[in-house]
């Protein structure tokens, strides 16, 4: 760097060039050159919540006489346009950095200063009349910000975007059960032929997963919303006021509707990072019933001829480089790569949670923040995308109504009126010579035609009852 492109900015390990333009200072420069490691960057979301706490933080310490007002709106107004992504370029700090995340903390006190003071008409990197630490920071300690705005962040992240596009996940199923209700085919367990269903309580099952997923999801977000913010260094609160976390934690509750508090234990809350590793489990088992749902769609879509083919999924593009003609299920292919991703992300945040938590301070918050918030918006927007390209096409076949007649387990209803044993006689006759139930139960029962059709009506058995007995009596 030339005399021209860098200015000299001094922290407590003295001086070091920083790029003129940068609004960040001597320690966020020292982080970028000692972590040259990945490239990876927090996310906009993380970059986010953190504007809104310096933000917050500057309201309640005006609000409490202890940060001078005229520096507090220059620094409220620095914390918004962080907030508003305008100063994004200017955290450069990588994901591989110190564990605690003092590196992005000091990043955004620096940033923040330095924009405050240029517009109370300072010289950037002067450290007056805005001071990083002084002002910035007052009243924190990277120990409680970062975790903070590491959960912060992914409660946005879950109330903002995942729990929305569940809700749409549910509804479009709830409506294709409403659809194919009237559409009985043959169930499947153990990847074999079960009783009759009806397709319409297939997706109703599927709208039921979507719907106790955010149902727990609700549950991550209270865990979410107990903040560290207001243990300082160890979780004493020293060198903070004994209001500042009760306030701040308010004002970042009306910033997005959501319910953020201060802790009733700030030494389990910043020592760890429990509450950050069981909503990443919620999330993980989020995914975990999204990949079952993809692929029971897969399943049920493959063919056209050689397989199920009891639905068909909407053709979005061509399948082959060498097959003309072929189209694969390419929409529920991404949503269970994004679901195996967010349990490979799951992983690393549990070994962070485990690995990194002695004594008073978790040091892999870095890498837990990029795991969860990137979890949380792939599964966002693969669900989206899920919907929108293929849930809401999906078309219902003949296929599945044929193969009922067909089907061996017909037997079971048959099981009530001339027993088990009997019934699974006929069930493995059936099978043997590639007749019905219906046909051979004529044989090797004394049942009428008209009994056998009232006992193997397939929609008496997509309920609960006796249907044999009712029928035979």
């Amino acid at each position: 760097m030339s005399d021209h492109t860098v200015r000299v900015e001094r922290d407590s390990m003295g001086e070091l060039p920083v790029p003129a333009t940068a609004y960040y200072g001597a320690q966020t420069r020292r982080a970028a050159l000692n972590f040259p490691i990945s490239g990876l960057r927090f996310p906009r979301s993380f970059i986010r919540a953190l504007g809104q706490i310096k933000l917050g933080a500057a309201e309640v310490n005006r609000e409490l006489g202890l940060l001078d007002p005229r520096l507090a709106g220059a620094i409220i107004q620095a914390a918004q346009e962080v907030v508003d992504g305008k100063l994004d370029d200017h955290f450069v700090v990588d994901i591989f950095q110190t564990g605690s995340g003092t590196s992005t903390n000091m990043n955004a006190n620096e940033v923040i200063a330095n924009r405050a003071i240029e517009l109370l008409g300072g010289t950037i990197g002067s450290r007056k009349p805005v001071h990083p630490n002084d002002h910035v920071n007052l009243g924190q300690s990277s120990n409680d910000v970062i975790p903070t705005a590491i959960q912060l962040a992914a409660l946005a992240e879950i109330h903002g975007a995942l729990i929305p596009a569940l809700e749409r996940l549910e509804q479009a199923m709830r409506q294709k059960a409403s659809e194919f209700w009237p559409v009985i085919k043959t169930g499947r367990t153990h990847l074999q032929d079960a009783t009759p269903i009806r397709l319409g309580q297939e997706f109703l099952g599927h709208a039921g997963q979507a719907e106790r997923a955010v149902r727990r999801l609700r549950f991550a977000e209270s865990e979410l919303g107990e903040v560290p913010l207001g243990g300082t260094a160890v979780g004493t609160g020293v060198n903070t006021h004994p209001e500042f976390a009760r306030r701040v934690c308010e004002r970042l509750s009306a910033m997005d509707g959501l319910a953020v508090r201060e802790t009733t234990n700030h030494f389990q809350a910043q020592s760890t990072l429990d509450a950050l590793v069981v909503a990443s489990g919620v999330v993980n088992a989020v995914a975990t019933s999204l990949l079952k749902i993809a692929n029971d769609l897969r399943w049920l879509g493959s063919g056209p001829r050689a397989g199920i083919g009891e639905i068909t999924l909407p053709e979005v593009q061509p399948g082959s480089s060498i097959m003309p003609g072929k189209v694969n299920p390419v929409i529920p292919e991404a949503l269970a790569m994004v679901c195996a991703q967010v349990t490979g992300n799951h992983v690393t945040v549990t070994i962070a949670g485990q690995a990194g938590s002695n004594f008073e301070l978790n040091v892999m918050m870095p890498v837990a923040t990029r795991n969860i918030l990137e979890a949380v918006t792939f599964l966002a927007r693969a669900t989206d995308n899920f919907v929108t390209q293929c849930v809401v096409g999906i078309r219902a076949t003949e296929r599945g109504p044929e193969m009922v007649e067909k089907g061996l387990m017909l037997a079971t209803a048959l099981a009530p009126v001339v027993g088990y044993d009997t019934a699974a006689a006929i069930a493995k006759e059936a099978h043997r010579t590639g007749r019905t139930i219906r046909e051979v139960a004529r044989e090797r029962t004394n049942l009428g035609a008209a009994q056998l059709d009232e006992i193997l009506r397939p929609e008496r058995m997509t309920e609960p009852g006796l249907t044999g007995i009712a029928a035979g009596g």
